[in-house]
């Protein structure tokens, strides 16, 4: 989709418009029909604005919406500075809310200044100007970070495609890194030269279904989690998810449920596709040398157990299998180039990519390490 065609679609009222476009094309065929249609879809988009109404009534912005010129940025700082120890900046897996990662956070805040960021169109921030782009996104944190007056140097904390961000922010500013630490990032390389994975085509395709459906009141991710449930490993991910979070925060998330979330997720995965990978390379991937100087820590298990429940490594052909496990986990420790001053932690065995909430003391002991001097 056109960046303008998705930038309109990720408000609220774009139902209303798709109404009235369903009418003018249906009613040259019939009238009475173009008129039904349209004014159902109204209706539902009616319903569906008031329903975003109640759950920003519900659920305020907890932290500070920061004015990037036309759209703002939701950032959450709790918690005090305290000598000897840096402040931290978390980011989630995904394109996710900062909230996606409180149960870290609200543990830190009584350790040192902990800042979450909603990336755009997550959580409480606007959607912002579209494409979406990882790259775009790091500069965007910086200046939120600046104009919020928020003061490094920080260690920043990524896991998963939050890593890669956490690492494109390193690379624009080393002068504000204490430490990066990337929780099992995800490296382009492996979207690039690694097998082509079911997976990955689902998270650019099912976002864009979701909000066009969302626009009228039909939330199709919810059926996709429920659908995820029915899988014993999607279903033990949830629940730790779940489980550490909290009730209050997964409430919260009723924040999330709309369609920016779904039209921002769909057009930063096209990163998530080997052209897209390839085309966002240059600005987007962080390769050997580039955080030199910088304290980089690549905390991930040594052999990735969600690998091996990938359907591209159970085939008959054992060896194909051992490929696909190899590459990705290899293109990962390529992270560990990209200083000159990297330190590899290995994740406790039997650990797997979702480990932040699998075991989050281990996670919790790695970083209360990584705000000290």
């Amino acid at each position: 989709m056109s960046k303008l065609l998705l930038s309109l679609l990720s408000r609220d009222a774009a139902g209303l418009l798709l109404a009235a476009l369903a009418g003018l094309l249906l009613a040259p065929l019939n009238r009475w029909l173009a008129l039904a249609v349209a004014l159902l879809m109204a209706l539902l988009s009616l319903r569906y604005l008031a329903m975003r109404a109640a759950v920003r009534r519900r659920f305020p912005a907890p932290g500070r919406l920061v004015d990037l010129g036309g759209y703002r940025v939701h950032l959450q700082a709790e918690g005090e500075a305290r000598e000897g120890r840096a402040p931290v900046l978390w980011f989630a897996g995904g394109h996710a809310a900062g909230n996606a990662i409180h149960h870290l956070h609200r543990v830190f805040r009584e350790h040192t200044r902990s800042i979450l960021v909603d990336r755009p169109g997550t959580g409480w921030s606007d959607a912002g100007p579209f494409p979406r782009t990882t790259a775009r996104e790091a500069e965007e944190v910086i200046r939120v970070l600046e104009l919020a007056g928020e003061r490094g140097p920080f260690v920043i904390a990524g896991h998963s495609f939050g890593g890669l961000l956490a690492a494109n922010i390193a690379r624009r500013r080393p002068d504000l890194i204490h430490r990066l630490v990337l929780l099992d990032p995800t490296p382009l390389d492996t979207i690039i030269y690694g097998p082509p994975l079911q997976a990955l085509r689902e998270f650019r395709m099912a976002p864009l279904k979701a909000g066009l459906a969302r626009l009228f009141g039909v939330d199709l991710m919810k059926r996709r989690a429920a659908e995820q449930r029915a899988n014993p490993a999607y279903a033990a991910v949830l629940e730790a998810v779940d489980r550490e979070l909290g009730p209050d925060i997964i409430a919260s998330r009723a924040i999330d449920e709309r369609a920016a979330s779904d039209f921002t997720q769909a057009s930063i995965y096209a990163e998530l596709t080997p052209v897209g990978a390839a085309r966002a390379a240059w600005t987007g991937g962080v390769y050997d040398g580039d955080l030199d100087g910088t304290s980089v820590w690549l905390v991930a298990p040594k052999n990735d157990l969600d690998v091996a429940t990938l359907p591209e490594a159970q085939t008959a052909d054992e060896r194909l299998n051992q490929r696909v496990m190899r590459v990705i986990g290899r293109t990962r420790e390529r992270y560990l180039a990209s200083s000159d001053r990297s330190r590899r932690i290995v994740a406790p065995p039997g650990s797997g990519h979702n480990f932040v909430y699998e075991i989050p003391d281990f996670v919790i002991g790695v970083m209360h390490e990584a705000i000290e001097p």
